[in-house]
C-alpha cells in the first residue's frame, strides 16, 4: 500500500509499504478520508513537543482525523465489524490504569495517540490498523468528509459544552480556525449568541459566510458582557485576554495550544470568580458529534477547502494553498486519489 511518511524535519516520502495485518483485538480499515491539522504540521516541522520528549520519533506516519471502512478483523474481534463505515478515537489508553477504568483513556499516562504519540502509524495511508475498541460507527448520513471531521468536532463540542450553560448566553470565541469555527457551530446549536474574534479580515469573512454575524478584530471588539470566552487560538497572549474579557462569574475555556508557554493571572481568575476549563481530546464527545452531523444540526463540510492525494500532503504541511482551493481552513486527503 501507499503511505505518507515523515522521515525527518520537513522531509517526507510517499512509500510503498506492506499492508497491515490485524493483530488480536484489531481491525484493518480501508481509509477513505484523512484531515490534516496543526498537530501534523508540528510533526512535519519538528516543533511537536512529543518529538523532544521522546514520546514519538522519526520516521513517523501522521493522520489521526480519519474515516473509512473495515476491511478485516483480527482474532477476538466481532466479525460484524466487517464492511462497516467507521471513524476511530485518536486516544488509545493502556486499558488497565485507574484513568482508563474510569473511562478517561484519553488521559492515560501510557496512552498512544494514533499517528501522533507512540509507535502506532497514523491513517495517512491506504489502510490503517487500529484497536476495535477505538471504533465508532458512522451512519449513512455521515459521509467520509464528515467522518474525518468527527475527531476535531468532538474537541470543539466539548469546548462548546463547557462554555454554554443556558440559551441566549453570549459566547466569544478567539481564533476562527478549524477548531474555533467548529466550536462556534456547536455553540450556536446549543443556543448561544456567538461572537468570533480573528486576526485577519479574510478569516472573519469566511466565518460570515457560515452565518455568523458578530465578527471582530481585537481593536474593534465591542465592550459587551461575555458569559464565556473560548480560546481556540495558538496565540501566546490570548489566554490572558480571554480571562480579562469574560464576565465575573463566567467561564473561560482553553482548547488552543500556543507554541510557547502562555500565562494567566490567577488573581484575576479568583477575584472574578471565574471557572477555567481545559479541553484535551474528542474522546468523550465522539458519539454526540457524529449524532449532530447525522441529524444536520451541525454541518462543518464547508470548512474543507480541498481534498488532495498523498503526493500533495508534504506541500500542504509546508503551507501550500493550491489555486482553486476553497476559503475554508481544513485540507482533507483521499489516500486513493492518484495525482495526474
Amino acid at each position: 500500500m501507499r503511505a505518507f511518511v515523515v522521515t525527518g524535519p520537513r522531509a517526507y516520502e510517499v512509500q510503498d509499504l506492506p499492508k497491515p495485518v490485524a493483530a488480536p483485538g484489531e481491525v484493518v480499515v480501508d481509509v477513505e478520508r484523512v484531515g490534516v491539522c496543526g498537530t501534523d504540521v508540528e510533526l512535519f516541522t519538528g516543533d511537536m513537543a512529543y518529538l523532544h520528549q521522546g514520546l514519538t520519533a522519526y520516521p513517523l506516519r501522521p493522520g489521526h482525523e480519519w474515516a473509512g471502512r473495515v476491511a478485516s478483523v483480527g482474532p477476538g474481534v466481532d466479525a460484524g465489524w466487517l464492511g462497516r463505515r467507521v471513524m476511530g478515537d485518536t486516544m488509545l489508553g493502556c486499558g488497565t490504569c485507574h484513568r482508563c477504568a474510569r473511562g478517561r483513556q484519553h488521559l492515560c499516562e501510557q496512552r498512544d495517540e494514533l499517528g501522533v504519540r507512540g509507535p502506532r502509524p497514523g491513517a495517512l495511508a491506504e489502510q490503517v490498523a487500529v484497536p476495535a475498541t477505538s471504533l465508532h460507527t458512522l451512519p449513512a448520513s455521515v459521509d467520509a468528509t464528515l467522518g474525518a471531521l468527527a475527531e476535531p468536532g468532538g474537541n470543539a463540542l466539548r469546548a462548546a459544552q463547557a462554555a454554554v450553560r443556558d440559551q441566549g448566553e453570549r459566547v466569544l470565541i478567539l481564533g476562527p480556525g478549524t477548531i474555533g469555527l467548529l466550536t462556534a457551530m456547536f455553540a450556536r446549536s446549543l443556543g448561544a449568541d456567538v461572537h468570533l474574534m480573528g486576526a485577519t479580515q479574510s478569516s472573519l469573512d469566511f466565518a460570515g459566510s457560515l452565518g455568523f454575524e458578530h465578527l471582530w478584530q481585537q481593536d474593534a471588539l465591542p465592550d459587551l458582557p461575555f458569559d464565556a470566552v473560548v480560546d481556540a487560538s495558538t496565540a501566546t497572549q490570548l489566554p490572558d485576554l480571554a480571562l480579562d474579557l469574560v464576565e465575573p462569574g463566567g467561564r473561560v475555556v482553553y482548547i488552543g495550544l500556543a507554541p510557547e508557554p502562555s500565562r494567566i493571572d490567577t488573581r484575576t481568575l479568583a477575584l472574578k470568580d471565574t471557572t477555567a476549563v481545559g479541553v484535551l481530546s474528542a474522546s468523550p464527545a465522539l458519539d454526540a458529534t457524529i449524532a449532530a452531523y447525522a441529524d444536520g444540526s451541525v454541518d462543518p463540510r464547508p470548512l474543507v477547502r480541498a481534498t488532495v492525494g498523498l503526493e500533495r500532503v508534504g506541500a500542504v504541511l509546508a503551507g501550500e494553498r493550491r489555486a482553486g482551493a476553497g476559503p475554508g481552513p481544513k485540507t482533507h486527503v483521499d489516500p486513493c486519489l492518484i495525482a495526474t
